[in-house]
């Protein structure tokens, strides 16, 4: 060991004079001359993130493009076709609702959705529009909002068992 009691076990043990007390830092004290600092946004306070707007506006383009396919399939295999529309924004709202792994995430498609289907409601000037039969009309609008409504208030995201080391069984 050296003879130095300023380095090593040596200034551990060596007594601390009034001197040596102001010169060293204390490691768990709080700055004081540090400016106070904001804190944090969170939710919709948060600092918007340009990635997640960009996944927003692309799940609302993906939940039009599933609208307007439904409305076709579902007015040309009514049985059928109207429970493949169904799944199909199901499998769309919760994916986004997985995806981003926030209610938004869900919600974004489910706009773009009903935008759509509003749209292809408004009909054209000689009176026709695209849905085929008015029980398909309604069957598709109250499944779309009620699949809709569920994956977006559903309370958490499911995780898998496998990711925290349980056997799942």
């Amino acid at each position: 060991m050296s003879q130095n009691p300023g380095k090593g076990r040596d200034r551990a043990r060596a007594p601390r004079t009034g001197a040596s007390l102001a010169k060293a830092p204390r490691a768990n004290s709080p700055r004081t001359n540090a400016p106070p600092r904001a804190p944090q946004g969170v939710g919709f306070a948060a600092r918007p993130n340009p990635g997640r707007i960009a996944a927003y506006l692309g799940l609302a383009v993906l939940g039009a493009l599933v609208a307007l396919a439904g409305t076709l399939v579902q007015a040309a295999w009514f049985p059928g076709g109207l429970i493949l529309a169904l799944a199909g924004s199901a499998g769309l709202f919760h994916g986004g609702r997985i995806l981003t792994g926030t209610q938004i995430g869900a919600l974004a498609p489910a706009v773009g959705w009903f935008v759509a289907v509003f749209v292809l409601l408004s009909g054209r000037p000689e009176g026709d529009y695209v849905f085929g039969d008015e029980l398909g009309l309604v069957l598709f609008m109250v499944g779309g909002t009620a699949v809709a409504v569920m994956c977006a208030t559903t309370s958490k995201v499911p995780q898998s068992a496998t990711r925290n080391g349980r056997s799942g069984i």
